[in-house]
C-alpha cells in the first residue's frame, strides 16, 4: 500500500512539474506576441527581434512608438527612405529628444538592389 502511494505521488510531482514547465513557455509565448502586438511578424519587422524598420513601416506602427504621435508619423514616412535611423534627426523629421525615446527600437533597412546579370 505504502509502495503505490509513493508512486503515485511521484507521478503527482512529475506531472505538476511537466505542467509548470508548459505554461511558462506558454506565458513567455504570450508574452512575446503581446509586445509586439500581433501574432505574426509584420514586414516591417526585421530578424532582430523588437526593431522597427522606419523604410517600411506603417503610420499605426509609427504612431505607436513612444514620443511619435500621427503627425510625426506621417513626417516620417513622408521623408523616406532613410539611410540610417540618424537621418531622421539630419533631416529634421523629428527633435532629438524624441529621437533619443525610439533609438533603441527602431532601424532603417536598405532595399534590396535588382541589377542584371
Amino acid at each position: 500500500m505504502r509502495k503505490n502511494f509513493a508512486v503515485r505521488f511521484l507521478v503527482l510531482l512529475f506531472v505538476l512539474a511537466l505542467s509548470g514547465s508548459m505554461l511558462a513557455q506558454s506565458n513567455a509565448a504570450a508574452g512575446s506576441q503581446s509586445a509586439s502586438g500581433s501574432k505574426t511578424a509584420s514586414p516591417a519587422t526585421p530578424a532582430k527581434a523588437g526593431l522597427l524598420d522606419i523604410n517600411s513601416a506603417t503610420k499605426d506602427q509609427l504612431d505607436a512608438l513612444p514620443g511619435i504621435g500621427e503627425a510625426y508619423a506621417q513626417k516620417i514616412i513622408a521623408g523616406r527612405p532613410y539611410r540610417t535611423k540618424r537621418d531622421l534627426i539630419l533631416k529634421k523629421i523629428i527633435p532629438q529628444s524624441t529621437y533619443d525615446k525610439i533609438k533603441d527600437q527602431i532601424i532603417a533597412k536598405q532595399g534590396t538592389a535588382k541589377g542584371s546579370m
